[in-house]
């Protein structure tokens, strides 16, 4: 009649498993355990079928509650030793009686005086608690005695007898109530002296003594006869002699070959042009160091460009102090900080040049090759933005001429004449000390609708091959970006005709800002067979010779125009280039290197779905961001990726992969440059703030020296010759803090044949 309750037969295991043990924790009088739901299922799951819940599993875990009343039965009135109560209701009702039972009884109590007193299990309501802390606890651990006897003295008689305690040394013994501490006295130093004999045996030995005697030989001279000389030069013997005397100098030829034996050795040691005072041959000297509070502070430098003509100008450019991956999520939110380019010089390194103001963080940017006062950057958010600083050209100033001085002829004149050097780097600006930088507005940026969706994490300018050379010149007036975003895009700029206007065809900002600047052609890199996307982050392109053959005159690719209601790009098959023709013998082979650490060689030409055929080689060598693609400045096929903990060195027309990969190194690589001195040099940024200098010459499985130059990581390395004397390295971090050090003589002068 009780569908809640539930016969259990719980063992002395389970009972001790859930403090439930009859007489101890349970009883007759008082049979109530209250067991978690939690620790019910879990010993289901520990013991399986062998648990005593096992038969009431389904209940247990269908039980709305976090508490079960498990009841021990005494009298056995459901059949076991113990039942489960499966209903709150019961549970309450079982724990707590209804009121209406105990006045009842009380009543019967009252009614009749004779009836005997059943006692109640005692209710806790926390006087316990109280007792408890009048209780004498011991505090201090107790001090252990032991009194022993000799064994052969029990049971012996004894015989009492009066006697002074302070007479022996054992007729007083005193039981302190604290640890004696001259009990046990640890030995600290003992002197112990050992003598050591060796073993002394005789033995003896008998030797023969043979005394000198002279003694003398006489021989004559083997004279062979014409006939015994004929059969010697014709013997086997001889022949095989001969043989080998010949295969040995043909070895001995092809090692000088090899190895030239007449090699001066001692001249060739003065090329080695290592320091006597102690100090390394291979060091990076403190030149100089830049940063700004105002614009970067809490911020890292992303990009680090050298002004191609003005001696001593260094450009930089900062974002925020994100990952990849926030970057990648925040390239489409508005920015916090104000972003901008600072142009520095070695002159004044406090306060910068020239401010360039940027709509959003700039990624990358670069300088015109042919026209310095035109810079491209890519943005965070794929936009690309110009700028033109030709106004403000009395900022950038060449370096001056030093005066020519009247030095007498005498020796000592000419010889301190020698002595003063001019540093190459003196720069003289026109500036005032106290006026602030001029800040630059953008005159040109591209559409969002059409720029990258993904942060431009690359940016090179075209060289200006054209034919029709009297209306644009041989200036770079092409562009080249690749984002994550899978697109590789080719931008067209309108010709400058004068140095002190504004970009042809683009108004002033401000007038109006001008939204329309779209790309002139688009390269989108998947494999339509898998649709595997390849998010370039570096790009390397071939020396791009594209004219377009029209009637008689060639144009270049920003001679092309499109409809203003079709698609922005270029398509070799639409109506406005019906009539143009590809030229032959164009290379059209790109590197590039995308976020998952993977170099992609491939092929492109212009399609008419604007997609690019099935890449040739592709190449996973690298664990992680392709940071650094950069082609020799000596050795046009041959290029260096860095990403990762490792880097690699590549050659075009090599399909089975690098011709020289190192290994994993303990930290990550985050930057990397080759060398503008010496074609077997290239430094490489770290995460820790070091920079290790690779020297092939001298080591291939290991930097032949780094160097510490910040606590923070390493975010752009840019290489820079002021003088044939003098090179230097700028490297940035991520504290926003840019160090231009001084590259030492043996890394600046190559060897011979390097």
């Amino acid at each position: 009649g009780h569908p809640e309750i539930f016969p259990l037969v719980l063992t002395t295991k389970t009972q001790e498993i859930f403090n439930c043990r009859v007489d101890d924790d349970v009883t007759e009088e008082n049979s109530f355990k209250i067991i978690k739901k939690m620790d019910i299922i879990q010993d289901l799951e520990t013991r399986a079928n062998t648990s005593d819940f096992y038969p009431v599993r389904k209940v247990v875990q269908e039980y709305p509650g976090e508490e079960l009343l498990l009841v021990f039965d005494a009298k056995f009135q459901y059949g076991q030793n113990f039942y489960i109560v499966a209903s709150e209701e019961a549970k309450e009702n079982l724990l707590k009686p209804p009121e209406t039972a105990e006045k009842e009884e009380d009543i019967e109590e009252t009614l009749d005086p004779f009836k005997p007193l059943v006692p109640r299990p005692w209710v806790s309501l926390g006087s316990e608690k109280e007792v408890e802390e009048e209780y004498v606890k011991d505090n201090v651990t107790k001090i252990k005695f032991k009194i022993s006897r000799v064994r052969r003295k029990f049971g012996a008689p004894i015989a009492f007898t009066d006697k002074n305690a302070s007479d022996g040394t054992d007729g007083y013994v005193e039981c302190t109530s604290y640890e004696d501490k001259t009990f046990s006295i640890k030995m600290l130093e003992k002197d112990v002296g050992l003598q050591i004999v060796p073993k002394v045996r005789e033995t003896s030995t008998q030797t023969k003594w043979t005394y000198p005697k002279n003694a003398a030989t006489q021989y004559c001279p083997r004279q062979l006869s014409e006939e015994e000389k004929a059969e010697s030069l014709s013997s086997e013997k001889l022949k095989e002699f001969l043989t080998s005397v010949c295969l040995r100098v043909e070895i001995a030829l092809q090692q000088n070959e090899i190895m030239n034996a007449f090699f001066d050795d001692w001249k060739a040691l003065a090329e080695d042009k290592s320091s006597s005072d102690g100090k390394p041959d291979v060091y990076l000297k403190a030149h100089q160091s830049f940063t700004n509070q105002q614009y970067l502070k809490d911020r890292t430098i992303s990009c680090i460009c050298w002004h191609p003509t003005a001696s001593g100008i260094i450009a930089v450019s900062a974002r925020q102090q994100l990952s990849y991956e926030e970057q990648l999520k925040l390239s489409n939110k508005s920015r916090l900080h104000q972003s901008v380019i600072l142009l520095w010089s070695f002159s004044d390194p406090v306060r910068p040049q020239l401010i360039l103001e940027c709509p959003e963080d700039i990624y990358c940017f670069q300088f015109s090759p042919s026209d310095p006062n035109i810079i491209a950057a890519g943005c965070i958010n794929g936009q690309v933005v110009l700028w033109d600083v030709s106004q403000h050209g009395e900022k950038l100033q060449k370096e001056k001429p030093v005066a020519d001085e009247v030095v007498d002829s005498d020796s000592e004149a000419t010889a301190a004449a020698e002595v003063t050097k001019v540093s190459p780097l003196s720069i003289i600006f026109e500036k005032s000390q106290h006026a602030e930088p001029p800040l630059v507005k953008y005159c040109a940026v591209s559409s969002i609708e059409y720029s990258h969706k993904k942060p431009v994490t690359d940016i090179q300018w075209l060289p200006g091959h054209f034919e029709d050379n009297q209306n644009r010149g041989e200036n770079c007036l092409q562009l080249v970006t690749c984002s994550p975003d899978c697109s590789i895009l080719f931008w067209d700029i309108p010709a400058i005709e004068h140095h002190q206007k504004p970009l042809s065809g683009v108004p002033d900002t401000s007038k109006h800002l001008d939204l329309s600047w779209k790309p002139l052609i688009k390269i989108s890199l998947h494999e339509r067979d898998t649709n595997t996307e390849y998010g370039p982050i570096r790009i390397i392109l071939r020396e791009l010779h594209y004219r377009y053959k029209t009637s008689g005159k060639a144009k270049s690719l920003s001679a092309i125009k499109t409809p203003a209601k079709e698609s922005p790009y270029t398509e070799m098959s639409s109506s406005s280039s019906k009539n143009l023709e590809v030229l032959e013998n164009i290379s059209t082979n790109f590197f590039v290197g995308n976020e998952d650490g993977v170099i992609v060689f491939s092929d492109w030409k212009m399609k008419t779905d604007i997609h690019t055929a099935k890449p040739t080689q592709k190449y996973s060598l690298h664990t992680e961001t392709i940071n650094t693609l950069q082609r020799s400045p000596f050795f046009k096929d041959t290029f260096l990726s860095i990403g990762g903990q490792n880097f690699a060195i590549w050659k075009e027309g090599v399909a089975n992969g690098p011709i020289l990969q190192s290994s994993c190194s303990a930290g990550r690589y985050t930057a990397g440059q080759w060398s503008l001195a010496r074609p077997g040099v290239f430094f490489i940024g770290r995460d820790d703030g070091n920079i290790d200098i690779w020297d092939l010459l001298k080591k291939t499985h290991e930097p032949s020296h780094f160097q510490n130059i910040s606590k923070s990581v390493i975010t752009f390395i840019s290489p820079w010759t002021a003088s044939p004397e003098q090179n230097f390295l700028a490297v940035s971090d991520n504290l926003g803090v840019l160090h231009v050090l001084e590259i030492c003589q043996t890394l600046s002068h190559p060897a011979s044949n390097e």
